[in-house]
């Protein structure tokens, strides 16, 4: 085989088993309650830890001022996914700030 085939089999391998492990492992067993309410809250932890140096931060140093256009064009967002807790509403609101943002300012 050629080194591309098996590195095209490693990189399957190393995504499938991840993925599988936990349903494999877990299949006939009974989550605690406690464990299933704080994996709820996995999604929002990573998505703040994404986001928020890339609103707060410019060229290495912290910036909430008005010419931080991502942070401007954020708030929006954050108020119509609270209100609405639509992502593809949210995802286009957050579309046109920016286009507002960086055409006007």
């Amino acid at each position: 085989m050629s080194e591309t085939i098996l590195i095209i089999l490693g990189m399957g391998v190393v995504t499938y088993l991840p993925r599988m492990a936990p349903l494999v492992l877990l299949a006939n067993r009974t989550i605690p309650e406690g464990l299933i309410r704080w994996l709820r809250f996995v999604p929002a932890a990573v998505l703040a830890a994404l986001l928020t140096p890339e609103l707060l931060l410019r060229g290495g140093a912290f910036d909430i001022s008005l010419s931080n256009h991502y942070l401007l064009a954020a708030l929006p967002c954050f108020a119509v996914a609270i209100r609405t807790k639509n992502l593809f509403l949210t995802v286009f609101v957050g579309i046109g700030a920016v286009m507002l943002i960086n055409t006007y300012a």
